[in-house]
């Protein structure tokens, strides 16, 4: 089914990054994303240990995921989406460790 929409460049679903990449700028974005959040938990790792290293390791199979997807999976738009969900994923899990070792180092001081 069609709307008179689906053909809007506009659309978030209809972006070229989400429609006729190949996949090669995700896996290059999730590169420079890893390298960023992974220093980043790698400095929340010398805070809090157990935390910092979760969210390294998570950081890094998130990147071999990207790998794998971009090489495995054949349909070009699940293809895309799974691997912009990754990128998304590599972002989320750097926020959150970094909310959790904030909220842990608050509560040490207060």
């Amino acid at each position: 089914m069609t709307g008179p929409h689906d053909d809007d460049p506009t659309l978030v679903r209809n972006q070229p990054a989400l429609t006729t990449s190949d996949g090669t700028i995700w896996v290059v974005v999730g590169a420079i994303t890893a390298i960023v959040v992974g220093l980043v938990m790698w400095l929340m790792g010398l805070l809090v240990p157990a935390v910092g290293w979760t969210g390294l390791v998570l950081v890094l199979v998130l990147f071999v995921a990207m790998l794998v997807v971009r090489f495995a999976v054949r349909h070009v738009r699940h293809r895309l989406a799974t691997l912009a969900a990754l990128e998304g994923a590599m972002v989320l899990v750097g926020l959150v460790v970094v909310l959790v070792v904030l909220v842990g180092q608050a509560r040490a001081v207060g």
